[in-house]
């Protein structure tokens, strides 16, 4: 694993302790049931709120969603104001070993794919199943369709995926198979998802007679995504606590601000204000209407993949390369730290330092999709988020003291 000769030795140790992982996806657990996550609290992506006034609205919606789902509230007005009196609990999934996309909310009873590092077995990361392309949580909307996908997906879908699933399924390799065929890990996912749908058919021991269910994991690449995401934190995870290190252990936005964390400081959010990705809508909206970052999947271009690695994806730069950063490409050199053994054939380079982003004057750019800050119209488009050098250089101004 070649990393640069003039990498800091905490930033290399956890670098390297991050590349020895082997994800694995292999079951399906509550956060009830593997993180003793109380049935009031609601799981969400990036850092934490400051107030209940400073929820944002996609996420609040999601929160009404998922608070009916669990049977806290009978209605989403009720759920609203259980939240807004702190009957119910919102936190931050990532310190809970929780990654979620968008505007997703996490309850206790949901059940997550659990990935687990199957070399030394010590580590879980969760992810609640993705939505695909029907009324997913992720886009912030607070409807009875929602709602009644929430409980398809975690019922007729769980039960498919459970059948196919048999021993485990690696992670790594279907991501380096997707980044050979075109992917970016992140925005775009079709190579790889089309093989984990395969995977899922071939293990399956009885013929899926759930045409609807079929229909959706063959018409759902988005659903690698999810499980990427935990791979990646996993390996995140994994280099937390190394005195000194600088190395991006975790990585999202909340719609109101973007933040992360380093190996040195496990547990510390580094926060900034989310400024909204910069691309284009796909509905008639002002461009105010734009949230801001948002979505834990933020930890895919940490690690190196994503927007930091378009120029594997022919189609995603095709899409989004007009609001690439000039200098994205220097960048995605000067951020990253070595190579993995899975994807050296494709001369990319991974994982992320504060230190490296201080001495490059940014962050990394970050493929996302653009929410609706008023929580009716869901997904307006996609773009790119320049993340600004300030967290990072707050995070070594902690290091150093």
């Amino acid at each position: 694993m070649s990393t640069s000769a003039n990498l800091h030795p905490a930033d290399q140790l956890a670098f390297d302790k991050a590349m020895v992982t082997q994800p694995v996806w292999n079951r399906f657990n509550t956060a009830a049931e593997a993180l003793e996550l109380p049935e009031n609290v609601l799981l969400h992506a990036g850092p934490a709120f400051a107030a209940v006034d400073d929820i944002t609205l996609p996420i609040l919606n999601s929160a009404c969603v998922a608070a009916v789902y669990e049977g806290l509230a009978r209605d989403f007005d009720q759920a609203e104001a259980m939240i807004r009196a702190s009957e119910i609990l919102l936190k931050p999934a990532q310190d809970h070993d929780v990654v979620t996309p968008l505007a997703a909310v996490v309850s206790a009873s949901m059940p997550l794919h659990t990935v687990y590092d199957a070399w030394r077995g010590t580590q879980r990361i969760f992810t609640p199943i993705n939505g695909g392309s029907r009324p997913a949580m992720r886009l912030g909307l607070r409807s009875e369709a929602v709602l009644a996908h929430i409980r398809w997906l975690n019922t007729r879908f769980l039960d498919v995926l459970e059948k196919g699933l048999a021993e485990g399924m690696a992670l790594v390799p279907l991501a380096a198979l997707g980044l050979a065929g075109g992917d970016d890990c992140h925005g775009r996912t079709p190579v790889a998802g089309a093989a984990l749908a395969a995977e899922i058919t071939d293990r399956t021991a009885e013929r899926l007679t759930d045409e609807d269910a079929l229909e959706f994991l063959h018409s759902s690449p988005s659903l690698f995504l999810n499980l990427w995401m935990a791979a990646t934190k996993i390996m995140m995870k994994l280099a937390e606590g190394i005195e000194g290190s600088s190395f991006i252990t975790a990585a999202g936005g909340n719609g109101r601000e973007v933040g992360i964390q380093v190996s040195g400081l496990p547990g510390q959010w580094f926060t900034t204000p989310a400024s909204p990705p910069r691309g284009s809508f796909d509905v008639d909206l002002p461009g105010t209407r734009a949230l801001g970052a948002i979505g834990d999947s933020a930890v895919v271009e940490a690690f190196g993949l994503g927007a930091m690695a378009i120029e594997l994806s022919p189609e995603q730069k095709k899409a989004q390369g007009a609001y690439l950063p000039d200098n994205a490409k220097v960048r995605t050199s000067g951020l990253s730290v070595g190579a993995h053994p899975y994807f050296r054939d494709l001369e990319i380079r991974l994982g992320s330092t504060a230190r490296g982003a201080v001495s490059a004057g940014a962050g990394p750019v970050i493929s996302l999709g653009i929410l609706d800050r008023e929580g009716t119209a869901g997904r307006l488009g996609g773009g790119i988020y320049d993340m600004p050098v300030a967290p990072f250089a707050d995070a070594m101004e902690a290091l150093d003291a």
